[in-house]
C-alpha cells in the first residue's frame, strides 16, 4: 500500500486481483499502488490526476501472448492478409486488387490462406497465373508451413518437374506429368523465400510491428513472445524500443537455422549481448526458437507411427523431424548451458517426445535451471509423456483456438491420424491435472489473436462461430480461471516477467485489460448468458499508459 497522489484511479469496476475481487485500484508511475474498495483506495492515494468510473466493467491483467508473429502478421496487414477473408474466390479478388493497386511491387507477397478452401488443401498456380501472370506471387498459408506460388515464381526459383524435393520439404506435383502444381511445403517454401523474396527494409519492419502492436493492444495484449525473430526484425524491435514506440513488453525468440547447427551459437550470443548493451528495456532476445517438425495437415508433423491413408490403412510416411533426436538434445543442452530459454515447435507425438528428451538431456548435463523451456502447439501427445512436462519443468505453450472441430481438423487431420491418435490431441486438461504449467499463445496470423476467442475454446472446446457444434474432446477443457490464468500469469511466467506482471497486485506494472462485461458472472459456461468471446476490450493500459481505447 502507498500514500500520495495517484496518476490514475479506476472505480466502480470489478477488479480480478490475485487476492480476490475488489472494486477500485490506483496507478502511479506506471505501477499499481493500491487495490481495494473505492474508499480504501481513496484513503491511500487521495485525489488522482485522472479518474475512471467504470461500473459493470471487468479489469483483468493485460494478456500476454506466448507465441505470436507480429512482424509477419503486420506485413500481411499492410500487404495481403488472406486470414481476414474466406474462400478461393474472395482470396483471388483480394490478390488481384493488391496487384493492380501496387504495380511497382516486384514480388506479390503476403499470406494467411486456409487449406480447407482448396481440394486436398492444395491451391494451384493456374489460379494465380490468371490474375498475376507477369510478376512472381508468393503467399504463405495461414500456418506458415506452406506457400502458394504462381508459374513466374517457380520459374525464377528454377523449380520444375526435375527439381528434387528438399530433405525438409515437399513440392506438390501433377501425378501424371510431375510438373509443380503451385503448392510448396516446409523447406521447399522457405528456401524460395530466403533466396528470392526481397528482404523488407528496416522501416518496413518497423511499420509492420507497429501495425501489429495496434491490433494486439486493441485485444488487451500488453506483452508477447515473438516466436520468429530474425536479424532484420531484431533491429526493428530495438529501434522501436529505443525511441519509445514499442509500448508492449516483448521477449524475442531468435530463429534457429537448422542447417547451421551449433556453429550459430556465437552469433546468437552476440545478438543477445547487443540488445542488452543497447538497454532495449521493452525488448529482450533471451530465447531461441527451434522448429522440430511441420504440421499434420501436410503430413510433415513427426509421428511415432506412420500416417493413416484416410481409408483405413497406413502409409509409410511418419512425417519429418527437422532435427533428429540426438541433434536436438545437443542443441538444447548447448543453449541451456549458455543461459538461453528454448522455445520448441512440436506438433506430432514424436516431435513432442524428442523435445522432452532434449530438455531431460540438458538437465542431466547442466543441472536444473530456471530458463523455462517451453513446447508450443503440442497437438499430439502420448499419455506417457504428459506427466513429463511437470517433472522436467517444461511449460506447455497452448494454442487453444486449434482445439475445436473445424474443416481442417475434420477433413485433413482426423482421417490421417486414425481414431486412437485423434483422441490424444491438445490434452490441455490432462497437462493441467498433471501439474504442468500452461501458457497460451495465438500463433497469429495463423489464427485469431483475440485472447477472448481463444479462452472460450479452451473452456468449451467449441468454435465460437458455431456454438451448436459438439465439443472437441471435452474431457480436455480448462476452467475459465485456468484459461485466463494461462493467458496472463502463465505467459508472464514463461517470459520471466511474473514478478512485475501477469496478475493485479500492488507493486506490479499497471498492465491492464478492461472489458465491457464480467466474463466470470456465472459459475459455468453453460449458465452464462454472454459467451466469453462476446466480450470486448474497451481499454488497454501498458505501464499505466492508455495504449488503446475503444
Amino acid at each position: 500500500m502507498s500514500s500520495g497522489r495517484a496518476d490514475l484511479v479506476i472505480t466502480g469496476a470489478q477488479v480480478y486481483g490475485a487476492d480476490g475481487w475488489s472494486s477500485a485500484l490506483a496507478v502511479r508511475d506506471g505501477c499499481i499502488v493500491a487495490i481495494g474498495t473505492e474508499d480504501e483506495v481513496r484513503d491511500q492515494v487521495g485525489s488522482a490526476v485522472d479518474a475512471l468510473h467504470l461500473p459493470g466493467r471487468l479489469v483483468l491483467p493485460g494478456f500476454g501472448d506466448a507465441h505470436v508473429h507480429p512482424p509477419n502478421a503486420g506485413r500481411n496487414l499492410l500487404t495481403i492478409a488472406l486470414d481476414l477473408h474466406s474462400g478461393r474466390t474472395e482470396y483471388l479478388a483480394v490478390i488481384a486488387a493488391y496487384a493492380a493497386a501496387n504495380p511497382e511491387v516486384e514480388w506479390i507477397s503476403g499470406g494467411g490462406w486456409a487449406m480447407e478452401y482448396f481440394p486436398g488443401g492444395l491451391p494451384t498456380k493456374e489460379d494465380l497465373d490468371a490474375i498475376v501472370p507477369d510478376r512472381p506471387v508468393f503467399l504463405y498459408n495461414r500456418d506458415v508451413h506452406g506457400a502458394w506460388v504462381n508459374s513466374r515464381a517457380l520459374e525464377i526459383a528454377g523449380i520444375d518437374r526435375l527439381t528434387p524435393d528438399p530433405a525438409d520439404g515437399r513440392i506438390e506435383r501433377d501425378p501424371v506429368t510431375g510438373e509443380p502444381t503451385g503448392t510448396l511445403h516446409e523447406g521447399a517454401a522457405y528456401s524460395l523465400a530466403d533466396r528470392f523474396l526481397p528482404e523488407p527494409a528496416q522501416a518496413d519492419w518497423e511499420a509492420a510491428i507497429l501495425a501489429a502492436q495496434r491490433h494486439l493492444h486493441s485485444l488487451g495484449i500488453t506483452a508477447w513472445q515473438d516466436a520468429w525473430v530474425t536479424p532484420g526484425t531484431q533491429q526493428a524491435y530495438l529501434a522501436l524500443a529505443g525511441d519509445g514506440r514499442l509500448t508492449a513488453r516483448v521477449t524475442g525468440a531468435l530463429w534457429w537455422e537448422r542447417a547451421e547447427g551449433l556453429e550459430q551459437i556465437p552469433s546468437l550470443l552476440a545478438r543477445r549481448e547487443d540488445a542488452t548493451a543497447r538497454g532495449a528495456g521493452r525488448f529482450l532476445p533471451s530465447t531461441v526458437k527451434i522448429m522440430i517438425d511441420g504440421v499434420l495437415e501436410n503430413f510433415t508433423g513427426a509421428l511415432l507411427e506412420p500416417y493413416c491413408d484416410g481409408c483405413g490403412g497406413h502409409t509409410d510416411n511418419s512425417g519429418i523431424a527437422f532435427l533428429d533426436r540426438d541433434e536436438l538434445a545437443e542443441a538444447v543442452t548447448a543453449l541451456d548451458g549458455h543461459g538461453f530459454q528454448v522455445h520448441m515447435h512440436a506438433i506430432g507425438d514424436r516431435a513432442v517426445r524428442n523435445c522432452l528428451d532434449a530438455v531431460e538431456a540438458a538437465r542431466t548435463a547442466n543441472g536444473d535451471s530456471d530458463h523455462r523451456h517451453h513446447i508450443a502447439h503440442i497437438q499430439l501427445v502420448q499419455p506417457v509423456d504428459v506427466h513429463r512436462f511437470a517433472a522436467l519443468s517444461v511449460t506447455a505453450n497452448c494454442q487453444a483456438y486449434w482445439a475445436q472441430s473445424e474443416p481442417q481438423m475434420d477433413e485433413l487431420t482426423l482421417p490421417y491420424l486414425g481414431a486412437d491418435r485423434a483422441r490424444l490431441q491438445y490434452p490441455f486438461g490432462d497437462l493441467r491435472r498433471s501439474g504442468a504449467r500452461l501458457a497460451m499463445g495465438s500463433d497469429w496470423p495463423v489464427t485469431t489473436a483475440n485472447p477472448l476467442e481463444q479462452i472460450e475454446v479452451a473452456v468449451t472446446r467449441v468454435d465460437p462461430e458455431n456454438r451448436a457444434n459438439p465439443p472437441f474432446l471435452p474431457g480436455q477443457r480448462l476452467t475459465l480461471a485456468e484459461a485466463v490464468g494461462a493467458f496472463t500469469a502463465g505467459s508472464a511466467y514463461v517470459n520471466h516477467d511474473e514478478d512485475d506482471s501477469g496478475t493485479i497486485e500492488v507493486g506490479k506494472r499497471a498492465d491492464l485489460a478492461i472489458l465491457d462485461r464480467n466474463i466470470f458472472d456465472r459459475n459455468t459456461f453453460a449458465e452464462r448468458a454472454d459467451p466469453v468471446a462476446e466480450a470486448r476490450v474497451e481499454m488497454t493500459l501498458a505501464s499505466g499508459q492508455v495504449v488503446y481505447a475503444r
